[in-house]
């Protein structure tokens, strides 16, 4: 079975493995990240893991804990070029470098936290993700890309308030599900791709990873099918529009009617 057929199947699981995922995703990005590569950035979260104290119980003890041991001890933390590194959103380079992304950062604290018995979750705060412990009533919020810097509720807000000038809605500190945080990890890299267009093969596969996963947005089809004609695609990527268009007829029918002419316009280029 392929990275990507694993991938997929796990994206189907009863309950999805956050730190496989990861790994798998980054597989697409790394041909030297193996099998033996993925059992060894495992084996790393489960060595870290058994460096965590026994007996913690509160929210706050396990935040504490964790931050000291990956925020200080180990070095993970963030700084602003990770943003520019497409390294910051695979994990098993975030292992190696000690550096990466917030929501890649706060992949390792909850996938640590989560191996050592703690009650962690993520978090995800419009444009910075986070991670939560114990009940998520106690907000007990953690930033690792600050080293694990503890987060107030004013804090949270002040992010929230800063990112979209929007106050913060309660429901974004509900606990994320593993399928959303890496739905949200291959935006990021989407994201990435799309402002270089000589990564338009990163642009590729970050969408087909995100079509693999169960209740994705239609509209990635739409957005496949115009990387395709943009990578010299041409027959594919306009057979894919046409079959979004067909889905966005009985919704939009101008809409539709603009995607038809596109996928003609790109079969035109063949000419």
């Amino acid at each position: 079975m392929s990275f990507r057929e694993r991938f997929a199947e796990e994206a189907r699981a009863e309950r999805p493995d956050l730190a496989l995922l990861c790994l798998l995703l980054a597989a697409e990005a790394d041909p030297e990240l193996d099998e033996r590569a993925v059992d060894e950035a495992e084996t790393e979260l489960d060595r870290l893991a058994g460096m965590l104290p026994y007996g913690l119980r509160s929210g706050t003890e396990w935040a504490s804990a964790v931050a000291q041991l990956l925020g200080e001890r180990c070095g993970f933390h963030g700084v602003p070029a990770e943003y520019e590194r497409l390294e910051s959103s695979l994990l098993h380079e975030v292992l190696r470098r000690r550096r990466g992304l917030p929501i890649l950062l706060s992949v390792v604290w909850i996938e640590v936290a989560r191996r050592a018995g703690a009650p962690v979750y993520g978090v995800a705060l419009p444009g910075h993700f986070v991670v939560g412990f114990g009940d998520p009533a106690e907000r007990v919020l953690a930033d690792p890309f600050a080293g694990g810097r503890p987060l107030s509720g004013t804090d949270a807000e002040l992010m929230v308030v800063s990112a979209t000038g929007s106050p913060l809605d309660p429901g974004l500190l509900e606990p994320a599900r593993p399928l959303e945080i890496v739905h949200r990890i291959l935006n990021n890299i989407r994201a990435w791709a799309a402002a270089r267009p000589e990564q338009s093969a990163v642009h590729l596969w970050s969408l087909e990873l995100a079509l693999l996963i169960p209740s994705h947005p239609a509209r990635l089809r739409y957005e496949r099918a115009r990387v395709l004609v943009q990578r010299g695609d041409f027959l594919r990527g306009a057979a894919e529009m046409d079959s979004y268009a067909e889905v966005m007829a009985a919704i939009d029918p101008p809409a539709a009617a603009g995607i038809r002419h596109e996928a003609a316009a790109a079969r035109a280029m063949l000419n």
